[in-house]
């Protein structure tokens, strides 16, 4: 007779098979009750001890002489503050009044153009067109002069008006230092 064996296999599992009992039992001990010892820290009687003048007087020096430095950087930092706020307000004021007179000069070269254009619209030869664009690019090679030498002096004084506190500022520092 044949056998048949048939052997039923179950599916490997990846994970591993947590067991019911440990393997290995570590032996239990009791831990001995006693107490620290307790120690106590000397104490001195800094009533007694006395600090020698010498060593006093250094410290009261040197005391004194900190507060002092501390007083003279606080009052720079407060002066440097303010020199750097007013430079600061002093050149925003002077950058905006420099754009808006751009914006003027623009604003009357712009209407200067518009002029001229009108005035070419309505000339009646080509001879009186030339008259009149020579006599417009005149007027305005000196008006464009002009503004130059105005936006110029404006920026000179925008930059010298910002420069100045900076500048006694930094004069009183090098007084005081």
């Amino acid at each position: 007779m044949a056998e048949s064996t048939t052997t039923a296999t179950a599916p490997k599992s990846k994970k591993p098979v947590a067991s019911a009992a440990p393997v290995f039992e570590a032996p239990k001990f009791e831990m001995p009750k006693f107490e620290m010892p307790k120690f106590e820290m000397p104490k001195f009687d800094m009533s007694s001890m006395e600090v020698p003048a010498a060593f006093r007087e250094i410290a009261e020096k040197g005391i004194a002489q900190a507060k002092e430095n501390y007083e003279k950087v606080k009052s720079a930092a407060e002066q440097a503050t303010d020199a750097l706020e007013e430079t600061y307000s002093t050149a925003s004021k002077g950058c905006s009044d420099y754009g808006l007179k751009v914006i003027e000069t623009a604003r009357a070269n712009s209407n200067a153009a518009f002029d001229l254009f009108g005035d070419l619209m309505t000339a009646k030869s080509y001879a009186e067109v030339v008259e009149k664009t020579t006599s417009y690019m005149r007027n305005q090679f000196e008006t464009f002069t002009a503004q130059a030498k105005e936006l110029s002096e404006h920026a000179q004084k925008v930059a010298t008006d910002t420069a100045e506190p900076l500048k006694d500022s930094f004069t009183s520092f090098g007084k005081a230092a």
